[in-house]
């Protein structure tokens, strides 16, 4: 399976991620900006966004506002794939998915004709950057991910 391939029993080697080592730091950026973009859209219309290692989401949750009052808000999340959390023996909380939402998978042709770029290319880009987040998952550090 896709996920498979991120539960690594050895480091990542440089030969495993030629596309990130020929990319700028700015064409990574564009890459990540544009499917950013594209699981936005995506969870505006209630679907969840599948990205191998975990899955993109907006779940009900509640929010103290005063004096005891709870207001219902949507909460976006992203939930780590169990096989992930298993495999590299994580903790998280217990979130899933609800049953009645569709999950989708990112439309690499559609991100890379909004940003010109090939669809081979974005696709390379953002397995080889999973890739790299499964690999300090690995060796035990720490991962930030900034999304808008």
């Amino acid at each position: 399976t896709k996920m498979q391939k991120y539960l690594l029993y050895n480091a990542v080697e440089p030969e495993e991620l030629p596309t990130l080592r020929e990319l700028s730091t700015m064409e990574i950026f564009k890459i990540w900006s544009g499917m950013s973009q594209q699981i936005y859209r995506q969870l505006l219309h209630k679907r969840a966004v599948e990205i191998g290692v975990g899955s993109f989401v907006v779940l009900p949750a509640n929010a103290s506002v005063a004096e005891g009052k709870v207001l219902p808000v949507e909460r976006p999340m992203f939930i780590l794939s169990k096989p992930l959390k298993m495999f590299y023996n994580l903790e998280s909380d217990e979130d899933k998915i609800p049953d009645e939402m569709p999950v989708v998978q990112p439309d690499f042709e559609e991100i890379a004709a909004k940003i010109h770029f090939r669809h081979e290319i974005v696709e390379q880009c953002v397995q080889e950057t999973l890739l790299c987040f499964a690999g300090a998952l690995r060796d035990n550090k720490e991962v930030e991910f900034s999304f808008r």
